[in-house]
C-alpha cells in the first residue's frame, strides 16, 4: 500500500519560516518526481516546487527564493523549506510522487497558516 504522509504544517507569523516534510511507503520514492503542490481556499491547486529523480528543481515564480525543495532518497523523504513566509503563502500543501500519469500518489495534505 503507497503512502504519503506529510508533516510540519502549522501557523506561523509573516515573515517566519517552516519545514514540511513528506515520508514515503510502499514505493522507492527515488524512482519518483517528487512535487509540493498547495490548494488555497476557493482556489485551485497549483504546483509550488518539485524535484527529479536526478535532484533537478523547480520552483513556481511565488516562491522563487523563498522556498527549497530537497530529498532524501534512502530515507523516502522529500521536504519543503520554506522561509520569509506571506500571507499569501496560506494553504493546504501536498506531497505528491509521479512517475507517470497511472503512477500518481498523493499524500493527505497539510495546512499551511501564515497570519499575525
Amino acid at each position: 500500500q503507497v503512502q504519503l504522509v506529510e508533516s510540519g504544517g502549522g501557523l506561523v507569523q509573516p515573515g517566519g519560516s517552516l519545514k514540511l516534510s513528506c515520508t514515503a511507503s510502499g514505493i522507492m520514492s527515488r524512482i519518483y518526481a517528487m512535487n509540493w503542490y498547495r490548494q488555497a481556499s476557493g482556489k485551485q491547486r497549483e504546483l509550488v516546487a518539485s524535484i527529479s529523480t536526478s535532484g533537478l528543481t523547480n520552483y513556481a515564480d511565488s516562491v522563487k527564493g523563498r522556498f527549497t525543495i530537497s530529498r532524501d532518497n534512502a530515507k523516502n523523504t522529500v521536504s519543503l523549506q520554506m522561509s520569509s513566509l506571506k500571507p499569501e503563502d496560506t494553504a493546504v500543501y501536498y506531497c505528491n510522487a509521479r512517475r507517470s500519469l497511472s503512477n500518481d500518489w498523493w499524500g493527505q495534505g497539510t495546512q499551511v497558516t501564515v497570519s499575525s
